[in-house]
Parts: C-alpha cells; structure tokens; sequence
C-alpha cells in the first residue's frame, strides 16, 4: 500500500514536471509500472537530484536581483526632509512611499523613499494604514549615489500624533 501511495504521488509529480518545464525534460522521471519503487527511484536517481536542483534554482533565483544597500544608497549622504504624502506602494520587496516636499524657493520635489519589506514593517508595528495619503511626515535616511530624488528611509515621524515608526531599512544589514 505504501509503494502504491509513492508510486501515485511521483506519478503527480512527473505530470507536473512534464506539463511545467516540457522543454527542460526530455523524459520521464518514472519508468514502467511493473517496476519495483526501489528500482524506479535507484534508475532516476540523477533526473530527480538534478530536478530537485532546478526547483531549488527557480527558489532562489528572485534574490539574485535583490540589491545591496551600498550599491545604491550613500551612508555618507544623511537627508532629512518634512512633507505630504502622495503615494504609498505595500508591496514586496521593498515598500515605497513618496513625498512632496516643498523648497525653499516654493519647488515641489516628489520624493521616492524605500523602506523593508512589507513583512519586516509589520514586525516593527506598522499596517497598511499606519500612513496615508495626505499626512504630513518627516523622513530621515540615506539618500541615493546618484544624486536623484529617491532614499532609503530609516525612521518617520508622523507629524499629527508625534509617532516615530521605523522603516525597516536595508542600511542595518549592511554596517
């Protein structure tokens, strides 16, 4: 019973791998039926590791992408800015909000500000609504080598209740 079980999962697993990556496998992991477990699974050793090794790549793969802090943002350019909110993105990698800022000479610069991710925020206490469009903040971070209008927020402070929420900031890992 316990063959027949495994035999029906590798079974449903091979489909899967058939009907996901056809290009990738050029046949099947399991072999005929009338074949003991142990002899499908001695024969196919090396098509199972080297499909448990492209499912680990796949895994892996969204955090070749992931930056370093470092590579984009300055330590050494500390900006601290106070302004509305225009826009708030809760999304995965990184949260982003962003702000207008008036200059000193009546200019309005849209600030682009990263924070962590929406899951570390959440570990620091902050939710969806913990900042809106419209309220009025004041940011402190690094900002970006390239001189653009974008940082990387380490704290915020929320003007109407005082509330200092911390951003989760990529820069902690990387002192």
């Amino acid at each position: 019973a316990c063959d027949d079980n495994l035999s029906e999962l590798l079974r449903k697993v091979d489909a899967v791998i058939q009907s996901s990556y056809p290009s990738c496998v050029s046949e099947t992991l399991l072999v005929p039926e009338r074949q003991t477990l142990r002899g499908v699974i001695v024969r196919n050793r090396a098509l199972v590791f080297a499909g448990l090794l492209a499912g680990f790549g796949l895994a892996v793969s969204p955090l070749a992408g992931h930056h370093a802090f470092t590579a984009q943002y300055d330590v050494d350019q500390p900006i601290e800015f106070t302004g509305i909110v225009a826009k708030v993105e809760w999304m995965n990698p990184h949260a982003y909000f962003y702000v207008n800022v008036e200059e000193e000479g009546g200019e309005v610069t849209y600030w682009a500000a990263e924070m962590g991710s929406p899951a570390s925020l959440m570990r620091r206490g902050w939710h969806r609504n913990s900042m809106k469009i419209g309220d009025v903040v004041t940011v402190e971070g690094s900002r970006a080598k390239d001189g653009s209008a974008l940082m990387n927020a380490r704290s915020i402070v929320l003007a109407e209740t005082g509330q200092r929420l911390f951003a989760g900031s990529s820069q902690d890992q990387a002192q």
